[in-house]
């Protein structure tokens, strides 16, 4: 896990494993009465949601299927 240290209104940029494109820009936006107020930017194609509901797409969705050479049996 990185952690940072950000004031108001600085930001922390997310690239790709090559560091040519950025999938995602977090801005802190407001800091106070106990919360941080942050805004997302990233491509329409890139998911961003809160934990809690990512974690309610995790759920409903099937388990993935056996890769095909455990159907047929590896030999």
């Amino acid at each position: 896990m990185l952690v940072v240290s950000r004031r108001s209104h600085e930001t922390v940029v997310v690239g790709d494993a090559d560091g040519t494109d950025r999938l995602l820009t977090v801005t802190v936006l407001e800091i106070g009465a106990g919360k941080v107020r942050l805004g997302f930017e990233a491509k329409v194609s890139v998911p961003v949601h809160r934990g809690e509901v990512w974690e309610r797409i995790e759920a409903a969705r099937p388990p993935p299927s056996p890769p095909l050479d455990k159907l047929a049996g590896a030999q």
